[in-house]
């Protein structure tokens, strides 16, 4: 249900041509931190097509980002640009604005695993208006 609904939500923020090269978002886990009553954590991977992307969004979550294959260009607001390769990582604040995130090829797929720490069946994604 949950890997449904941050297909959607990724989905509905595009639109034209982007829509054709979303991301594909596998949900790998969900568990709730029972330490920490009222978090969990959520881990999924995100596959870009060849000169895929998302558009600007941000998480109301802790987001730690492991590069597996490819290389992808992120850019939070506020920042300079940067090109992840695999064994690379990124970090999102909860408040951070994620301007950029797009495959850095065209020919060549991107692939990373995002572990997320956030309020207990809140949306992974939340697309900018």
């Amino acid at each position: 249900m949950k890997r449904e609904l941050v297909a959607m939500v990724l989905v509905g923020a595009m639109t034209g041509t982007a829509m054709a090269q979303g991301p594909k978002v596998t949900e790998l886990m969900t568990k709730a931190l029972a330490e920490h009553p009222g978090k969990e954590v959520e881990m999924i991977t995100v596959e870009h097509a060849p000169g895929g992307s998302t558009p600007s969004h941000r998480h109301e979550a802790h987001a730690f980002v492991y590069m597996l294959e490819g290389a992808v260009v992120m850019q939070l607001k506020g920042g300079s640009e940067v090109t992840l390769k695999p064994g690379d990582t990124f970090y999102e604040a909860p408040d951070d604005v994620h301007l950029v995130d797009r495959n850095a090829s065209k020919t060549e797929p991107a692939k990373f695993v995002v572990f997320l720490i956030k309020d207990k069946g809140a949306a992974a994604l939340l697309p900018l208006e």
